[in-house]
């Protein structure tokens, strides 16, 4: 197959190896393809001395590419799933999430220390993330921990961790896998511990609704059990109306049914809690494996009448 593919992408190293992945993955599947990376600044890249939730989460990490795509200079994009606002703008579809890496999130550690736990964090140690969803749980594990806001890609933030005498800082342990640095994390946190944010682990691919073109190379890069999850993932924050500006927390995973070999069900659990940790919600559900969907917008309910809309009401207001 021969042509010209432009992938649109942020300029962070994290996320040009996240589109080189997908740029090399497309050439090996279609020989004679020609892929062209176009790096492109984002709101969120350019204002990082602001915390994410003053900036509002409306596309702080995805309009700039969008418009690309939407003027023709660019044929999709790559994103962490993570960073896509549960609304995709008219005109543009999400046509694939690929396959997950570690979708744990992963305590890196700064001052040559190197907690084996959460409880061998030293007491009112300072970490930093500009996540409200990981200091919500943070903190209700540990509340004598300080929080404080760092931003910026990867190094930028562990340089700030050195550079300010912090005892760490959290991040997807999936990017550091994808950077080749698992091992910079002390340890991952469990999902009773932490659970993460919607979509964490997995690349979204985006491009104009209706290209048959790029939606027929993209297809064999679809991972249909991370793209079930996902969907009950992102359905269930688009219920909650979430977003970078309230601590929800979501995660999806296929589970055996047992005496029904090869039934295909999802369980999806879920987070939403206070800033401060004090006040939270949790809950799980399982359904059809076909109807994500559905399974995400029930969970919703639940949440919401376990106090989850009263919690997200003052985070709001606050």
């Amino acid at each position: 197959m021969t042509g010209v593919v432009r992938i649109g992408t942020r300029g962070s190293q994290l996320a040009l190896v996240q589109s080189e992945l997908v740029r090399d993955e497309l050439c090996r599947l279609h020989p004679g393809l020609e892929v062209e990376i176009v790096v492109i600044q984002t709101k969120g890249d350019r204002l990082l001395d602001a915390p994410l939730a003053k900036l509002g989460d409306k596309g702080l990490f995805t309009k700039e590419l969008e418009t690309a795509m939407l003027e023709g200079r660019t044929d999709l994009s790559v994103h962490s799933a993570k960073d896509m606002p549960t609304a995709v703008p008219d005109g543009l579809a999400l046509v694939a999430f690929t396959a997950r890496e570690d979708v744990r999130d992963a305590f890196v550690a700064g001052g040559g220390t190197r907690p084996g736990d959460v409880a061998q964090i030293p007491p009112g140690a300072t970490i930093g993330t500009s996540s409200l969803r990981r200091r919500s749980q943070l903190l209700a594990l540990r509340p004598d921990l300080e929080l404080v806001d760092i931003r910026g890609n990867v190094q930028t933030r562990l340089r700030k961790v050195d550079e300010q005498g912090m005892a760490g800082t959290i991040l997807a342990a999936a990017g550091l896998a994808r950077l080749r640095q698992p091992e910079l994390a002390a340890f991952a946190f469990s999902f009773d511990q932490m659970l993460p944010a919607v979509g964490q682990g997995s690349l979204a691919i985006e491009a104009r609704a209706g290209d048959a073109r790029i939606e027929g190379l993209v297809t064999p890069l679809i991972h249909e059990p991370t793209s079930l999850a996902v969907k009950a993932e992102r359905a269930l924050m688009r219920s909650l109306e979430g977003g970078c500006q309230v601590p929800i927390a979501g995660h999806a995973q296929y589970v055996s049914v047992p005496g029904e070999p090869g039934a295909r069900r999802l369980r999806l659990r879920a987070f939403v809690g206070s800033l401060d940790g004090a006040d939270s919600v949790r809950a799980e559900s399982c359904g059809p494996a076909e109807a994500p969907e559905a399974l995400g917008e029930t969970l919703a309910d639940q949440l919401l009448g376990m106090g989850a809309g009263r919690i997200l009401a003052a985070v709001r207001a606050g």
